[in-house]
């Protein structure tokens, strides 16, 4: 889609609404799986790549304390 008025080229309806749920998503807390995927791949190749379970507990234990610890804390 191209700007009528500068000829700017405009992103796809999908694409901005993507990004808008990815930022909400991130507003909330829950952090991009894709992203990360897409960053183990391109920087770490060699290692492997949790799950999106793995993923989402991981996260979960950094943010709010647990894990091999069992640390916790609310903030």
């Amino acid at each position: 889609m191209t700007c009528r008025i500068c000829g700017l080229k405009l992103p796809d309806g999908g694409a901005i609404l993507g990004r808008v749920a990815q930022t909400a998503r991130l507003m909330v807390g829950v952090p991009d799986y894709d992203a990360y995927v897409e960053h183990r791949r391109v920087t770490h190749p060699d290692e492997p790549v949790m799950t999106q379970a793995e993923f989402f507990r991981d996260r979960q234990d950094r943010r709010y304390g647990g894990g091999p610890n069992g640390v916790f804390r609310c903030c």
